[in-house]
């Protein structure tokens, strides 16, 4: 199968970030794939969403299918690889750790999640997810934004919509 017969999971909560990105779009060049994706039953990404953006963008253009009822884990081994070569290490460490710095959450995709009747409750706690979306995002500010806060002008958090003037 070819990696554009696959369809995006379009309400994806994890917008990722800049940084995860190039973590795995680099961990993909140097190490290749390390573990598999999830699709549906009919070709749509449930995991790995990043992962096939980066290997598409790197023009890694197939995927190996392996059907299964989740009843059994799926396992891909790696021929060319052994745990006692530091590449491997390497391997395990950089999937790891771009998994953890691409989780970007996407606070409106998530809402929209649970109007769809989507329980997050097995995820976060009550305190997590009240901080979760409560709390204003502080992404970096537009340009125009920017330039209100070097002239002191009033600024409108895009988060909670508080206007406030810089000192």
């Amino acid at each position: 199968m070819k990696l554009s017969d696959l369809t995006p999971d379009t309400k994806n909560a994890n917008r990722g970030s800049e940084r995860g990105n190039q973590m795995i779009e680099d961990s993909l060049r140097k190490y290749g794939a390390g573990r598999s994706i999830l699709l549906d039953k009919h070709g749509n990404i449930v995991a790995g969403n990043k992962t096939v953006e980066n290997a598409a963008a790197i023009g890694m253009d197939d995927v190996i299918v392996v059907q299964s009822d989740g009843t059994k884990l799926v396992a891909v081994q790696r021929t060319d690889l052994d745990l006692a070569d530091p590449r491997t290490r390497q391997l395990a460490i950089a999937d790891n750790r771009a998994s953890e710095v691409s989780l970007d959450w996407d606070t409106e995709t998530l809402k929209g999640l649970v109007d769809d009747g989507v329980d997050l409750a097995p995820f976060w706690t009550a305190d997590e997810l009240t901080s979760l979306f409560e709390n204003p995002s502080f992404d970096p500010a537009s340009i125009d934004e920017q330039g209100k806060l070097d002239q002191k002008a009033e600024v409108e958090c895009p988060g909670c919509g508080l206007k406030f003037h810089p000192k």
